[in-house]
């Protein structure tokens, strides 16, 4: 991801979230993130997130008071896409799907955690409601377990992100490797 000309590298874990993940680039191929604002930036009274992602966002002209509201829209159903709510508890061998761990009965911590740097989905209150609306949390939120997805780490460019202000754009997205482990539903 480049912002203000300056690379952050993220890996992305689609071994532990694998439609979240999926979801993240099939955006990034697309197009999707180039151009869009980092629309929330929270580190009053301690650092929180910062959180992109919203299409409408691409629109300069788009009132910002209301962004952190959009979906990405399928051009070809026209219809906006959701992903259910994805979190791999420690130790378990596939994701819980469409609760959060708590609603689940699941004590077990997640195994992808909300550790300075993960890259995770923002949602509305429902649990599929998720999108392309991401963010990067700034320290370490662990009330957030179990409860949202995370599905990798900045690796690369973190003290960028630090310095992220509302109204920033991201330049561009780009898979740099590993896209051909990208496994493609193939519909009959």
């Amino acid at each position: 991801m480049t912002v203000k000309g300056r690379t952050v590298v993220m890996e992305i874990d689609g071994a532990s979230a694998p439609i979240t993940a999926g979801n993240f680039i099939d955006l990034v191929q697309r197009g999707v993130y180039n151009g869009l604002v980092f629309h929330r930036v929270v580190r009053e009274p301690q650092p929180f997130v910062v959180q992109g992602g919203d299409p409408q966002s691409k629109n300069p002209n788009f009132p910002p008071e209301q962004l952190g509201t959009g979906s990405f829209v399928d051009p070809a159903t026209r219809q906006a896409r959701y992903i259910p709510l994805e979190i791999l508890p420690d130790g378990a061998k596939v994701p819980i799907y469409h609760q959060t761990l708590d609603t689940a009965g699941v004590t077990a911590p997640p195994k992808l955690k909300h550790r300075r740097g993960a890259v995770a989905m923002a949602r509305s209150a429902s649990p599929d409601s998720a999108s392309s609306q991401f963010y990067i949390t700034l320290a370490d939120v662990n009330f957030l377990d179990g409860s949202y997805a995370v599905f990798g780490y900045v690796t690369e460019g973190m003290e960028i992100v630090d310095k992220i202000q509302q109204g920033d754009r991201i330049e561009s997205m780009k898979v740099v490797k590993g896209i051909d482990n990208l496994k493609t539903e193939r519909k009959s």
